[in-house]
């Protein structure tokens, strides 16, 4: 059964994670049903750390893939190579994931050339099989193979999106930045720090989000304040902290930089 956040917490065998709703159950169903799973939300919300926590508590090996639009089926699936004169079959990623029943997370999937997407189709169905052309083979998943891919809906909103002959292949999960009480969790639980410096770095982020006029290409994530925190308690002083991980990767403009650093200035 699926732990609650603080059970899994306390859990130092797997990587930390806090589950926010039920998308811990929801993975370990899909997992136990044989059912491919979509994960859909923004940057740096926590969607590679639930694959990798669910992975360990499965279980089973994670093989993980960063998709983009130079990705081509030949690199996941495998190529021949030569090795001291001869000519040698090496598996991709893809393959070695269906031979060895890993769990297969396809990161960004959406970014991935349209090869890529009718080579994991026959994966997302009954057949659960991986067809590798150049070596003229049908390779059966082994049990326990899963296929995971992420998308993001804002930042690929305009520039590609996933056909809807593909997402509904998928048992999907939306993430999103968590409220405020739970960012302050993940925050102290992802670095150990005081309570009282994780509710201002999560009362920064609040702010900086409500700053929509802005146009910022993501909201600051969730990650960018578990980095400022980590600087913070190595020793930086908080303001050149944030602006270091939060401000600096927000934007390349120096006015609207100048005034994200004014709001970290109220808040430090």
């Amino acid at each position: 059964m699926p732990r609650t956040s603080a059970e899994s917490a306390v859990d130092e065998t797997l990587p930390w994670y806090r589950p926010v709703d039920q998308e811990c159950e929801i993975f370990a169903t899909a997992y136990h049903e044989r059912i491919p799973l979509l994960l859909k939300g923004p940057t740096g919300c926590g969607k590679s750390r639930l694959v990798e926590h669910m992975a360990a508590r499965l279980g089973r090996p994670l093989v993980t893939v960063p998709c983009h639009d130079e990705t081509s089926a030949t690199d996941l699936t495998g190529r021949y190579l030569i090795e001291g004169g001869d000519t040698v079959w090496q598996d991709g990623p893809v393959t070695r994931a269906v031979r060895n029943g890993a769990i297969l997370y396809l990161d960004e999937f959406a970014e991935a050339r349209s090869d890529v997407v009718v080579v994991i189709h026959p994966l997302t169905d009954h057949r659960r099989t991986l067809f590798v052309e150049r070596c003229d083979e049908v390779i059966p998943a082994r049990d326990g193979f899963m296929l995971v891919v992420s998308f993001n809906p804002g930042y690929q909103r305009g520039l590609k999106e996933l056909k809807p002959s593909t997402r509904q292949r998928f048992t999907s999960i939306s993430l999103g930045y968590p409220e405020p009480s739970v960012e302050q969790e993940i925050l102290c639980g992802e670095t150990g720090s005081d309570p009282g410096l994780a509710r201002n770095l999560v009362a920064l982020g609040a702010k900086l989000r409500q700053v929509e006029p802005l146009g910022f290409a993501e909201m600051p994530s969730t990650r960018l304040l578990v980095n400022a925190t980590r600087l913070i308690q190595a020793g930086l002083p908080p303001r050149a902290a944030c602006n270091a991980a939060i401000v600096e990767s927000l934007t390349d403009d120096a006015e609207i930089a100048a005034g994200l650093r004014d709001l970290v200035a109220l808040v430090f």
